[in-house]
């Protein structure tokens, strides 16, 4: 048995259902720890201990009044996320972790992309809020022959949450990529619904985005794989995406 470390906090989630997800991968020694006591745990060598690491946390953020709030990650969970890229030891990524640490760019450089719940800027460039769409259901087909895709059918459905976010597509090898309109009019902004604005695009623009919900990129000396997949019960349950993620958390795990 190999032992996997998973952080998630920041962000609700189904939370039995999620369980039931980390309970079918097989070979898997599974510590799950939630923020705010998951950052004081890596900051002390826990994610440096473990063979493989879940991100599905979305942690730096405190949403209220209609407003949001972030505050950076402690120099102790830097240097120990940062130190076991450097040591070559990999992690997987989940969903909404491309939303976490807002005043961290160097999070988004590790993952490959970003998800802004408010305009700012990324890479020196001023870029909008981004966009979300639940309950999407659409066709993924496998575009990359690689490790983390093997024994997945050619193409699969799914019905899950998209995201219209910054990706950056000259750092990453696609892997899977959603027969879906990745554009302004398929979304919803998401600074409207920190607003109280649920499902709203009114005076949003968004430049059209990436199609792509499953990528693998380097991180320091190891490998960094990100999916998409990942909002609800229906995607933890389908039998493609815990494949994926079963490839994934090997595939880092031994990189």
């Amino acid at each position: 048995m190999r032992d996997l470390l998973v952080l998630s906090g920041g962000h609700p989630y189904d939370e039995p259902a999620f369980a039931a997800l980390l309970d079918s991968l097989d070979g898997w020694r599974v510590t799950h720890l939630l923020h705010p006591e998951a950052e004081r745990l890596v900051g002390e060598g826990r994610a440096g201990e473990a063979d493989g690491l879940l991100f599905y946390d979305m942690p730096g953020y405190t949403f209220a009044d209609g407003r949001v709030e972030t505050t950076p990650p402690s120099e102790g969970f830097r240097r120990a996320i940062t130190a076991r890229f450097a040591a070559g030891k990999g992690a997987v990524a989940m969903h909404h972790a491309l939303a976490g640490w807002a005043e961290w760019p160097e999070w988004a450089e590790l993952l490959g992309g970003r998800f802004l719940y408010q305009p700012g800027e990324v890479r020196g460039q001023e870029k909008p809020d981004s966009g979300y769409r639940h309950e999407v259901t659409y066709t993924a087909e496998v575009v990359c022959d690689h490790p983390v895709t093997a024994g997945l059918p050619a193409t699969f459905p799914v019905t899950d949450e998209v995201y219209l976010a910054e990706v950056f597509a000259e750092d990453i090898t696609p892997l899977i990529r959603a027969r879906h309109a990745f554009v302004r009019e398929n979304f919803y902004s998401a600074a409207a619904a920190v607003a109280g604005r649920m499902f709203d695009n009114a005076g949003w623009d968004h430049a059209p985005g990436n199609d792509c919900v499953a990528w693998v990129k380097p991180a320091g000396a190891a490998q960094l794989v990100y999916l998409q997949f990942g909002d609800g019960p229906e995607t933890y349950a389908n039998l493609a995406v815990r494949q994926i993620l079963a490839n994934a958390l090997r595939f880092t795990a031994a990189s």
